[in-house]
């Protein structure tokens, strides 16, 4: 098979399994309601996603090191076939302990996979081919958000939430036949191969379990709470710099700024969005399927945004369009936030908020993506990439977590607008910090990765 076929083939592939991973995503939004009461244990409501980001955050560290090593082949393949074990093993779940069990599982091979297809979209493809790539991966992405949620929402209504996990494992195995052979068929190792930092890999560890123990503390609030708390921010403060670019520093301009505009930005979005479902069941009375059209009509802003950031036209440059990107999700989540305040106000607040907030993601994850890598030399790249996602797994993790914190404590002893409009007023200060981490970034200079 000659490697213009080999990559076509991948390419197909690689989409496929993006739009299963995409389907099961927007799935457990729509499903995990419906999981929760029937597993009980509301209280590990957050952990549910935290378990997921958490799990991500030591996998693309270990993806990064064994990428820069060997090419993105091996992790890739790893990676798939540990998200499938995890997507059959919450299929199976029959209480809630083992439903994170599953949701860990799945980190561990989403994170894997995230960092080799994007050292593999830097090595195998040029710098015009990128963004067109990435425009197609959001889109990838984005189509199951159109039928994902209802479709979800109507299988927990006629059957389980079980099956939703179920429906993703033949996608997977599709996606994985056409990928196999082509990542055999294309040489993407390094001319100059590192050897993997067991150290790194340990210290990723360390930052996983530091932002595990400052949730667990949060939800406590008992006398020990601050003890894991504190264990938890000295694991963090301890590891996460040797994760972060060579180049990263106090200015947060270059990649310090990209860095961190990702990380705020991420865990502002998926803060807010992994109770936006919860909230609409409980505050608004709204049924799955319902929930899932929300989700489904928000995702065009994400569309639109991802579409827009490939555009020759656009006069903006990288940096320009992650401030738009991170202002569009602090406006849409302050939107939510008024709207969660205000639970009989006009259901279409919900609608625009997160159409705008998904604009805002689908200008930001691209652009930071892109940006990191013109940003890197050849040899730090894995590095540079895998720091990217740390950033938003650490960002996702950590602001998810303090938002389940907040839901822990006053799901039972307050009002559902405190509940929810607190939490989401709590993602839109984290939302102000990623646009002041943007304005540091400066221009991104247009260049090509060698590959």
């Amino acid at each position: 098979m000659s490697d213009k076929a080999d990559r076509r083939w991948l390419t197909i592939g690689l989409m496929l399994c993006v739009m299963a991973i995409s389907f099961e995503s927007y799935a457990v939004l729509t499903a995990m309601p419906a999981a929760a009461r029937e597993l009980g244990n509301v209280a590990l409501y957050a952990w549910t996603f935290t378990a997921f980001v958490i799990a991500m955050t030591f996998s693309i560290v270990a993806s990064g090191q064994f990428s820069d090593k060997h090419g993105p082949v091996q992790p890739m393949i790893w990676g798939f076939g540990i998200f499938a074990v995890g997507l059959a093993l919450a299929a199976m779940a029959s209480t809630m302990w083992v439903l994170l069990l599953a949701r860990f599982t799945q980190g561990l091979g989403a994170g894997t996979m995230n960092v080799a297809v994007m050292v593999l979209i830097a090595r195998a493809y040029d710098e015009a081919e990128r963004a067109r790539l990435m425009m197609w991966f959001s889109a990838c992405w984005m189509v199951p958000a159109f039928v994902g949620p209802p479709l979800a929402g109507w299988i927990v209504q006629v059957s389980s939430w079980h099956f939703v996990f179920w429906s993703v494992l033949p996608v997977m195995a599709v996606g994985g036949v056409l990928v196999l052979r082509p990542l055999r068929g294309i040489e993407l190792s390094p001319e100059e191969p590192h050897e993997p930092k067991k150290r790194l890999m340990l210290l990723a560890a360390a930052v996983a379990a530091g932002l595990a123990l400052i949730q667990w503390a949060g939800q406590r609030l008992d006398p020990w709470s601050a003890l894991w708390a504190g264990v938890g921010l000295a694991a963090i403060v301890f590891g996460l710099p040797p994760l972060m670019p060579k180049t990263i520093d106090w200015t947060g301009k270059g990649i310090s700024g990209v860095v961190g505009a990702r990380l705020f930005s991420a865990g502002a979005f998926f803060g807010a969005q992994s109770f936006l479902t919860l909230m609409l069941v409980e505050a608004r009375g709204l049924d799955p399927v319902f929930t899932g059209v929300i989700l489904t009509i928000g995702a065009v802003g994400w569309m639109a945004g991802a579409l827009l950031q490939s555009q020759d036209w656009v006069p903006w440059g990288r940096d320009q369009m992650i401030i738009v990107g991170v202002g569009g999700i602090t406006l849409g989540v302050a939107v939510l936030a008024v709207a969660a305040w205000l639970p009989d106000s006009w259901l279409g607040l919900v609608v625009i908020a997160w159409v705008i907030a998904g604009f805002g993601m689908g200008l930001q994850n691209p652009s930071t993506s892109l940006a990191v890598m013109q940003l890197s030399d050849d040899d730090e790249l894995g590095r540079n990439t895998s720091s990217l996602q740390v950033g938003e797994s650490l960002g996702s993790s950590l602001f998810t977590g303090l938002a389940g914190a907040w839901f822990a404590h006053f799901h039972e002893t307050a009002a559902l607008p405190f509940t929810f409009g607190g939490l989401m007023v709590m993602m839109v200060l984290v939302g102000l910090v990623s646009v002041l981490m943007a304005y540091r970034i400066g221009p991104v200079p247009s260049g090509v990765v060698d590959g």
